[in-house]
């Protein structure tokens, strides 16, 4: 069964940073694209950030441009979001997503997802 856990969320002040982990189980990690997701309350989920398979391509939502920063670690089955400069509008909770057909893929309607992480930045 294929896992991916979320961690690294948590309540930051305007400004500041957090970074995010998601960690994959069951699957051949280097072979998934892999994507952040985000949905606060009352709104649809909304792309944020994709990376190819080996790290080669991104992809990052305007809002977060300049802001934000995906990467990947596939020897330890990880991909990160770096998350600076965060606003209140960030806050939502964060969810990681992969899909093997790649980054395009990702962007669209990855096929699996985790269970989420909640960030909350105050003004």
């Amino acid at each position: 069964q294929v896992q991916l856990v979320e961690s690294g969320g948590g309540l930051v002040q305007a400004g500041g940073s957090l970074r995010l982990s998601c960690a994959r189980s069951g699957l051949t990690f280097s072979s998934y694209a892999m994507g952040w997701f985000r949905q606060a309350p009352g709104k649809e989920r909304e792309f944020v950030a994709a990376i190819s398979q080996y790290g080669g391509t991104t992809y990052l939502a305007d809002s977060v441009k300049g802001r934000f920063t995906i990467s990947r670690a596939n020897a330890y089955n990880t991909v990160y979001l770096q998350m600076n400069s965060l606003k209140p509008e960030d806050t939502a909770v964060y969810y990681c997503a992969g899909d093997p057909a790649g980054i395009s893929k990702v962007r669209s309607g990855p096929s699996i997802w985790g269970q989420g992480t909640q960030v909350t930045v105050s003004s």
